[in-house]
């Protein structure tokens, strides 16, 4: 019973089951119960053991009662609620009118675009035009302002002096005006013609007292002692004078320069040759001639209208300080000056004179080139022609003097000295970048070269062809030729070496070639080989002496010389120790070629020779060496040498000494009684010792 009424309580509603839909189906049944039995309440309910009707009438009571409690709850706020309907639809009207001025103000927003979009395109053309109106404002302005010519500008060409500085400025804009004026002439300007009249009168005004200006300066050079570099610094200062002709007047720009060309020719010739005479005048009145040659004996007579020889031709070979004349300081130094050096009687040589000569005109040269560069604005081959126009007389009187005085000089060593200067002279006109006299400097290197190189040959001849008969009594001391030729080579290789020239080396190679001939021809004169040797050692160790003082010692000379010096020198100590150990010398070699071969046993034979020979040399040797010693020192001039020559000989004998020693020591001869006699090796070194020269 009481399941039936649970039953009966059970209400089914079934007015949402369509039975008719094709989408039901007991799957999708199935799935819906499935899918609330998964749900969380349903499931807490079950596990409680809850009855799921019962449950469901609960919550369904509960919802009714927050329904009620809703509604009660509305219906209490149901003013609020009316009163904010009301406030949300006075909104909605204000929203409405400010939608309505916010249309209106884009309407306004988008004819002001339109307005400004206007205006900007109207100011991009008032851009423009201003522009154009400026640049052709410019142009006028420019055009008006150079064809105008302002009072002042006529006033001062006309009254003031050219040397005022206004007189400078306005000449510059004057000749800014009449370049203006014919370049827009080019153009076809017709307001060029309202000022070309008064531009050609300023024109003719400014030329007229420019021209009256530079030549009055031309004209001051004329003056007698007149330093030119006044004038001339006066001009560069108005160097835009020759510029202003040289553009609009040409033919006074041209009659101003021959008119420079003329006047300084002339002053250059007339100074330079002034003093080349009186500097000529100064030189010593002693000089080399053609019979002043090296291998010319100094008893050689003359005829009787010769003039006399100098006092000693070795001054002729001799450089001593001559050399110092192409050290920078003295190259460069300040020129002589003749009426001072006269006044004070003061001699040069020829090469001192050359080098005052020539630096004037190099120092005269430079000047010159700078100004006529700088002040007649030309360059390159126009600016070598002008300076040919300038200085090609004095340049031309400069070689005809030195080419007289070369044919018929016969001072090689001033020669060589001058070509030297000039080849120094040239090196400054390089760094000086001045190439204006390159040409002259090449004539005169090629003057003074043959001139050099006949002098050499012709004192090459004369030593070839020096007769030792003709040359008087000869005796074992430095013959004078050698101490020529040794002076002479010392100098020329010593100045060679600060400017090597190949030339030069061949001519003192042949030089030295005859002289070692002359000195071989010179030995022969003696009888004896002693006497020979003596005189070449002396002869070579007095010239080696000389070249060493001035040359380099790795030049060829020097080691030609030291070679055959040593040589002679061996060969000399060869020949004293023979008289008085020549017999022990002889035994030595002749006993060690055959232990040499092998052949010992020969020596058994030599033990008389060998007692004489130790018994011998244990009396003479101390007086001997003693001989030996002086005869050295009275032998050669230079006791340096003499006491070298000693010491070799000292030591060479005490070399055969020692090889005789060991001779003796030999199986054959070891066990002679006269072994015992034979000198300690030690104390005979200490003994020979004693003998050795000091200075």
């Amino acid at each position: 019973m009481t399941e039936m009424a649970e039953m009966e309580d059970v209400t089914l509603n079934l007015r949402d089951l369509d039975l008719t839909s094709d989408d039901l189906t007991l799957d999708t049944v199935s799935i819906h119960i499935q899918e609330n039995l998964e749900d969380a309440l349903v499931q807490e309910a079950l596990k409680a053991g809850v009855d799921l009707r019962q449950y469901s009438k609960q919550v369904e009571l509960e919802l009714q009662q927050i329904e009620h409690a809703s509604i009660t709850d509305y219906i209490q706020e149901s003013q609020n609620i009316a009163s904010l309907h009301n406030q949300i639809i006075a909104c909605d009207a204000i929203l409405e009118r400010m939608g309505h001025m916010l249309c209106s103000f884009q309407s306004d927003l988008s004819s002001i675009s339109s307005e400004i979009h206007t205006l900007q395109e109207q100011s991009l053309a008032m851009n423009i035009k201003l522009k154009n109106r400026q640049t052709v404002r410019s142009e006028l302005s420019q055009l008006v302002d150079e064809l105008i010519i302002p009072s002042t500008m006529i006033s001062v060409i006309l009254d003031v002096p050219v040397t005022d500085q206004q007189f400078v400025e306005q000449l510059h804009e004057l000749n800014n005006k009449i370049n203006y004026v014919k370049e827009q002439s080019f153009r076809d300007t017709q307001a060029c013609a309202d000022v070309q009249e008064t531009l050609q009168k300023l024109k003719i005004k400014a030329v007229t007292k420019v021209r009256e200006f530079i030549l009055q300066k031309i004209y001051s050079f004329r003056k007698p002692m007149t330093n030119y570099q006044i004038p001339q610094n006066a001009l560069l200062k108005y160097r835009f004078f020759y510029q202003f002709l040289l553009g609009n007047e040409r033919s006074v720009a041209q009659e101003i320069q021959d008119e420079y060309v003329e006047t300084m020719s002339k002053v250059y010739l007339s100074y330079f040759k002034s003093y080349t005479s009186r500097l000529m005048k100064l030189q010593y009145e002693e000089v080399a001639e053609k019979d002043d040659l090296m291998g010319i004996e100094d008893t050689a007579k003359k005829g009787f209208f010769s003039k006399p020889a100098l006092r000693s031709k070795n001054t002729v070979f001799t450089v001593g300080n001559r050399a110092a004349i192409i050290s920078p300081t003295e190259l460069e130094g300040p020129i002589i000056v003749p009426h001072t050096a006269q006044r004070g009687d003061i001699r040069y040589p020829f090469e001192s004179l050359f080098r005052s000569q020539h630096y004037a005109l190099l120092d005269n040269s430079c000047r010159e080139f700078l100004f006529l560069s700088e002040f007649f604005l030309v360059n390159g081959a126009a600016a070598q022609e002008l300076f040919n126009s300038v200085m090609g007389r004095s340049l031309a009187m400069f070689l005809k003097h030195i080419d007289s005085y070369v044919s018929d000089c016969y001072d090689s060593i001033a020669i060589f000295l001058c070509i030297h200067i000039v080849l120094r002279f040239k090196g400054i006109a390089q760094r000086r970048d001045i190439p204006a006299v390159d040409k002259y400097w090449d004539a005169l290197l090629d003057m003074l070269w043959p001139r050099f190189q006949l002098i050499l040959e012709l004192n090459i001849q004369s030593i070839r062809n020096t007769d030792p008969q003709r040359l008087g009594t000869v005796d074992t001391r430095p013959h004078y030729i050698t101490r020529r030729y040794a002076e002479f080579s010392s100098a020329i290789v010593s100045i060679n070496q600060t400017f090597p020239n190949e030339k030069t080396n061949a001519l003192l190679g042949q030089l030295q070639v005859e002289v070692e001939n002359f000195v071989l021809r010179m030995a022969a004169e003696f009888s004896s080989r002693k006497e020979q040797l003596i005189f070449l050692i002396n002869n070579y160790d007095m010239m080696l002496s000389v070249l060493m003082e001035r040359a380099s010692s790795d030049s060829k000379e020097v080691e030609s010389f030291q070679q055959l010096l040593t040589a002679r020198t061996q060969e000399f100590i060869e020949e004293i120790l023979a008289p008085s150990f020549g017999g022990m010398i002889a035994f030595v070699k002749e006993s060690e070629s055959l232990i040499e071969k092998g052949q010992q046993e020969r020596l058994r034979s030599e033990e008389a020779r060998v007692a004489q020979l130790v018994r011998g040399f244990s009396s003479t040797w101390k007086q001997a060496v003693e001989n030996l010693s002086q005869d050295v020192m009275r032998s050669f001039t230079n006791f340096k040498n003499g006491t070298s020559i000693i010491q070799g000989a000292l030591t060479q004998l005490i070399q055969y000494y020692h090889r005789f020693h060991k001779i003796l020591s030999q199986p054959p001869l070891r066990n002679l009684p006269v072994c015992s006699e034979l000198i300690n090796l030690h104390h005979l070194m200490v003994e020979l010792k004693k003998h050795k020269p000091n200075f």
